[in-house]
């Protein structure tokens, strides 16, 4: 399954004007680069995979619509699987790509 390019628009028009964005397609998804570090990626399972501080990551947690990222087996710190239920509408989406582009800031650039 391909990314959901609706979705994609939708945090492009979000992220538009941040300063040292890019994007790249990753894993089958897309990728929102900030200064170089992962923020954000459209994921081609559906919703949104989001990078955040790890210590207030657990607390977002639900185990239904917001679950930890696991790649090969193993859950990945500070990182969050985000439903497309969840990202519907504008409003939680724009929070979710807050959270994610607010930590790649604090990250120093590649």
């Amino acid at each position: 399954m391909a990314y959901d390019k609706e979705l994609a628009d939708r945090v492009r028009e979000l992220i538009a004007g941040e300063p040292g964005v890019t994007e790249k397609r990753m894993f089958g998804g897309l990728a929102f680069l900030i200064n170089g570090n992962m923020s954000v990626t459209i994921s081609r399972q559906g919703g949104l995979l989001v990078r955040m501080d790890p210590e207030r990551a657990d607390a977002l947690v639900d185990d239904a619509d917001v679950t930890p990222m696991v790649m090969r087996g193993r859950e990945l710190d500070g990182w969050l699987r985000v439903s497309a239920a969840v990202v519907d509408a504008d409003e939680q989406l724009a929070e979710w790509v807050t959270r994610g582009v607010g930590f790649a800031r604090l990250l120093p650039a590649k």
